[in-house]
């Protein structure tokens, strides 16, 4: 049993634990390439957020792992078989009930560990924080923390890509099909230059984007390269969840 962990503890270890942050991993389920299960985000978000807890909780923090929700928006694939959509709505309504939980219980922080490029929780966040003052409501999105550059040849992807491609390699290879079975994740730009340039927004229809429903070329993914990768990137998660437990609720800015 992995006390941090929500889903392994059991109510005679930890009925009267401290619990300072409550972390709540939020994937997705949908199509990743040819070769990579429909799982990917759920699995990169368990096995980081269990890492990075471990990490963490090794250092004193008293941090608490919820189990993963296994499904984002997916609103730009409704044509894509069994990519499961949650709407934003419905995610503010789970995310209103685990708050009021952790409210009510005197469990004052939460960490939202998105791992799914469609999911955006800050104006739900930014809504929710006034329903329930006393919280510190916080959100990250994993893949955002380190420069992939410095990791990945191929770096400008951003589904089923060479990093994703890689994570899985070292977390879970049994569920990777060999890298000659994946499409090459190539992808149509916008035609509009403000949206190509990504200073302005709209959604991707993703069957009109892509072939294979992947996003950057996997070919030259390792194992290798997801082990450094999850190392670091689980190391940097760690000590923001250090700071966020030992973060005195009454003194928060500097």
């Amino acid at each position: 049993m992995r006390p941090y962990i929500l889903a392994e503890a059991n109510w005679k270890h930890i009925h009267d634990q401290p619990i300072d942050l409550v972390i709540l991993p939020w994937g997705a389920t949908e199509a990743h390439n040819y070769h990579m299960p429909y799982a990917t985000d759920v699995i990169e978000a368990d096995t980081i957020a269990a890492e990075s807890a471990r990490l963490a909780w090794e250092q004193g923090a008293r941090v608490m792992v919820l189990p993963t929700i296994p499904f984002g928006v997916n609103t730009g694939q409704t044509d894509i078989l069994l990519d499961i959509n949650l709407y934003p709505s419905t995610q503010k309504a789970i995310l209103n009930d685990i708050i009021e939980v952790l409210n009510r219980q005197g469990i004052r922080k939460l960490l939202i560990l998105n791992s799914h490029g469609g999911n955006d929780f800050k104006t739900m966040l930014r809504e929710l924080g006034v329903q329930y003052p006393n919280m510190l409501l916080t959100t990250c999105s994993w893949f955002h923390t380190l420069d992939k550059s410095k990791y990945f040849d191929e770096p400008k992807g951003d589904h089923a890509d060479e990093m994703e491609t890689s994570l899985l390699l070292h977390l879970r290879p049994d569920l990777v099909l060999p890298l000659e079975e994946a499409g090459d994740g190539a992808a149509k730009k916008w035609k509009v230059q403000a949206l190509r340039e990504g200073w302005a927004w709209a959604e991707r229809k993703w069957s009109q984007v892509t072939e294979d429903t992947g996003i950057g070329n996997p070919k030259q993914a390792t194992a290798e390269k997801g082990k450094r990768y999850f190392e670091d990137v689980t190391q940097k998660i760690s000590g923001f969840l250090v700071e966020l437990a030992n973060l005195d609720m009454k003194d928060l800015y500097e």
